[in-house]
């Protein structure tokens, strides 16, 4: 009898980075609400234009309700993804509160349930998040060469990246100094065993509960094998590419790290 799957929670919006320089983005309405997303747009790069250009995006800032919706209709009528400045169930696509560390963008959005609760989270980031984060992102571009050369295998490069930036590691994104040339001195962190096994027996269901460990293998892990009563939301804190199997472990699960998720009775 074939085992169920534990299918993954649906999204509501798939996060997405779009470059806008350069690009028409039509912008309609005046006052507050869309001044305020000129500004993003131009802070972007975007061409903003009127109703009647070619673009592929759209945000509409118009107070009027009966206004707003015509605009709207005519607009996706055209195939363009709209943006209804405080209507969320008009809108393909939703605008996150942002956290700027250039090249670094930290991005909280609630599918616009609540613009305020994106903007309560975004200051309390600003306050943990270092200024100079941006530096230690160009940093490991630059040493992308070296990165590859002292662990040339994806799997064990992927462990001992996480293992410096874990809390605490030499590249900590939340600490105020990094230090990627130190880091990977002969000195440095030293790269994990390619072939790790982890085992892990929860008590909840909750995500929340998981302890810190837990939290971080399955960040970590190259793939999942995991019972069928295992809910999605758990499996959901793996890496998207991380590997999923309903399944109980193999005596030989395979290189990188294979972590085995069972409810306990």
């Amino acid at each position: 009898m074939a085992q169920a799957v534990s299918l993954p929670a649906p999204l509501q919006s798939l996060p997405l980075f779009v470059r806008l320089a350069g690009r028409p983005v039509i912008l309609l309405g005046e006052g507050e609400a869309a001044d305020a997303k000129r500004r993003l747009l131009d802070r972007a790069g975007a061409n903003v234009v009127g109703e009647d250009a070619a673009a592929s995006l759209a945000i509409v800032a118009i107070d009027d309700d009966d206004e707003a919706l015509a605009a709207v209709a005519r607009l996706k009528a055209r195939g363009i993804l709209v943006n209804a400045v405080d209507r969320s169930a008009l809108c393909d696509f939703t605008l996150p509160a942002i956290v700027d560390r250039a090249p670094v963008l930290i991005a909280i959005g609630t599918s616009g349930v609540s613009a305020g609760l994106a903007a309560a989270v975004r200051q309390r980031l600003e306050a943990l998040v270092p200024a100079d984060l941006g530096k230690l992102a160009l940093a490991l571009q630059a040493a992308r060469g070296a990165l590859r050369k002292r662990w040339p295998d994806m799997s064990e490069r992927r462990r001992a990246l996480a293992t410096a930036m874990g809390a605490g590691g030499m590249l900590d994104p939340l600490s105020p100094t990094h230090d990627v040339d130190a880091w990977l001195a002969p000195t440095g962190t030293p790269a994990a065993k390619r072939d790790v096994a982890i085992t892990l027996v929860l008590l909840s269901d909750d995500p929340e509960d998981l302890t810190l460990r837990q939290a971080r293998a399955l960040a970590s892990a190259d793939r999942i094998y995991h019972r069928p009563d295992v809910p999605a939301a758990i499996l959901d804190r793996a890496r998207a590419d991380a590997a999923r199997l309903c399944q109980a472990m193999p005596a030989d699960p395979g290189t990188g790290l294979s972590v085995d998720v069972e409810m306990a009775l």
